[in-house]
This record gives C-alpha cells, sequence and structure tokens, in this order.
C-alpha cells in the first residue's frame, strides 16, 4: 500500500544502523537528496522561467554553458556546504577546487556534474547530474586537487538523479544499487526500483555512430557484427540506441540491459578521450558493478584508473557484463 512505502530517508537510516555509522553519510545524503529536488524543479519549468537556450559562458571543457548548467552547478555548492561534511567540492563546470568555508571538520569530498546531457534541454529529453563521495585522506590538503585525485575503487558512494518523466535518485554505497522515485505531492523520494541489477546479456548497444569514421578496428568490428544480425557471426538482431545523455543511457541499461560505447578513436585519444574520469566514468563504473556489469575503457577497467588531473578524459565501454567482455577480448586481439 502507498502509505508502506520505504522513503530515501528510512533506506539510509538502515543503511546507517547497519553499518555502525555516526549519521554524517546520511547527514551528507540529505544535501545531495535537497539539491537534486531542487534541480529536478528547475528542469521542470524549463522555457517558463528563460532556463532554456545558452547562458553566453563558456566552461572550463571549452563547451557552451546553458542557463541551467550555471544554475544547477550553483544550486549543487551552496546546498552541500551547508551541512560543513564536506571538506571540499569539485564540478565538471569548475577548473579548480571549490574550498567550503568553516568546514574544518568535513571528512568526505564530493565531485559532481550538475547537469549531464545538458544540450538536451532545449529538445525535452531527459538529463541528469551525477555525483561521487571519496573519503578525505589523512593529513591531504582539501583545498588542493591532489586530495581529490583516488581512483574509483575508492569510492563510498556515487549516484545519479535522472529528470525525466518522473524524478529518480539511483544511488550505491558498495552494497548493490536501489532507485528512488519522488513523489512530488509530498515531496519525498520512495524507494521502486530495489536491488536493481544487470542482465550478462542483451540486444541493446549505444553509441555515437556520427563518429563511426573514427573509431578504433576492435569497435568497429563490434559495431558491424551487431549490425549484421541474425545473418551475421552474433547470429541475432541488435537494437541501436543514442540519447547524448550519460545519465539516460546508464538508466535504461539498468532498468533492461545493454552497453554504452564512448571508446576512443582517432580524434578524441588525443585528449584521452570524451568522458570525464571523475564526474562521469568513475560514479557510472561504480554502479554498473554494483549491479552486476562491467565498465572498461577497453583496455582496464575504468575504476582502476590513477586519475592525473581534475578533468581527465577517458574512453568508456559500460554496461551488460558479456559484451563489455566480448569489447575487451577485441582490443586485446586488436594490440
Amino acid at each position: 500500500m502507498p502509505y508502506k512505502r520505504i522513503t530515501l530517508t528510512h533506506f539510509l537510516l538502515e543503511e546507517q544502523r547497519r553499518l555502525g555509522g555516526t549519521g554524517a553519510f546520511t547527514s551528507l545524503m540529505h544535501d545531495i537528496i535537497t539539491a537534486c529536488k531542487m534541480v529536478s524543479h528547475e528542469v521542470n519549468r524549463g522555457a517558463l522561467v528563460g532556463n532554456h537556450g545558452i547562458a553566453g559562458t563558456v566552461n572550463v571543457q571549452g563547451e557552451d554553458q546553458k542557463p541551467l548548467d550555471v544554475l544547477a552547478n550553483d544550486i549543487f555548492l551552496h546546498m552541500n556546504a551547508l551541512g560543513g561534511n564536506y571538506a571540499a567540492m569539485a564540478s565538471e563546470e569548475l577548473e579548480d577546487v571549490h574550498s567550503v568555508k568553516g568546514s574544518a571538520d568535513g571528512k568526505y569530498l564530493l565531485l559532481f556534474d550538475p547537469l549531464d546531457g545538458s544540450s538536451n534541454i532545449d529538445v525535452n529529453i531527459s538529463v541528469g547530474s551525477i555525483f561521487s563521495i571519496l573519503k578525505l585522506p589523512e593529513g591531504a590538503d582539501p583545498t588542493s586537487a591532489d586530495a581529490f585525485l583516488q581512483p574509483g575503487v575508492k569510492q563510498v558512494c556515487a549516484g545519479y538523479a535522472l529528470y525525466g518523466s518522473s524524478t529518480m535518485l539511483v544511488l550505491t554505497t558498495g552494497k548493490g544499487v536501489n532507485g528512488f522515485t519522488l513523489d512530488r505531492d509530498v515531496g519525498m523520494f520512495f524507494l521502486t526500483h530495489p536491488d536493481m541489477t544487470i542482465p550478462a546479456d542483451t540486444k541493446e548497444f549505444a553509441i555515437n555512430a556520427s563518429r563511426a569514421r573514427f573509431w578504433e578496428p576492435p569497435v568497429k568490428r563490434y559495431v558491424d557484427e551487431c549490425l549484421a544480425g541474425k545473418e551475421g557471426p552474433r547470429e541475432k538482431d541488435f537494437n541501436m540506441r543514442w540519447i547524448a545523455s550519460m545519465v539516460a543511457e546508464v538508466h535504461r541499461i539498468l532498468v533492461r540491459g545493454g552497453v554504452f560505447m564512448y571508446p576512443a578513436d582517432a580524434e578524441n585519444t588525443k585528449k584521452g578521450g570524451k568522458l570525464r574520469l571523475m564526474y562521469e566514468a568513475n560514479p557510472m563504473s561504480f554502479i554498473v558493478e554494483q549491479a552486476g556489469g562491467a565498465a572498461t575503457t577497453g583496455r582496464q577497467r575504468l575504476m582502476e584508473v590513477q586519475p592525473t588531473n581534475l578533468h581527465q578524459r577517458v574512453p568508456v565501454i559500460l554496461g551488460s557484463r558479456n559484451e563489455v567482455e566480448r569489447l575487451e577480448a577485441y582490443h586485446r586481439e586488436a594490440g
């Protein structure tokens, strides 16, 4: 019955009791939850309040910012500074570390992409927010980027909010993946997708086919085999998807399986890849692995990549385990 649903707050408190926590983690999660609710509200208002179009500014990535990019970034910075749980934050939209004033006791670091897929805003396609939480290393200077340069295996929590036909928050603390849907009438997230699991096999893949001329041989081989369908070496038909919103792509994979690829190619290799390791690849890899999937650069497990700078880019292949392992094998065979 509706009144017997489990709220995200109750879920976090139960996790806290199970792990013998102090309550600090529950507190910092509430700050993220509030930020996601506020961003969801602004996304839904859209053109009614002038949230569409170009802001006229460029972020550290060299990308034109949307008004909602700027607003979502400001919301995340403000709301997550209030609780004093974070020593510092880093955003895809900012060049340097954002220190949290008055948080001398902050034990955590927050990395986030405030609005993933913002190129879809004007056409009303799903966008989202991605976040990753790390512990502040003992004796580390939180004002230095070095404190953040930890491989994905060091994450204590990762998640995303999806702003679609409904607003969902999906997260992992290293004990599986759970999804919560926002009930706007009461302003709370309720558990709707417990123990999310990615099927090992799939008939769907997602890749930006406009870049086919740049693909490396193992990626081209994989896609060609999928497109050949029942008559090809895979002996089954595949569907191809592309939303240009990583949050939406990963959510589809969590719900029904699939593989998502933004691989290294002849053009983006000089940058390291397309997607950001700290703000996109690491948190999504943590979620996918905890749901039974796999995540790789094609040549290395994504969660084991040692970051060298805050805005490092990497190739990303993730999703249903058997397909990811096939792609890894193709990369090995290609040398």
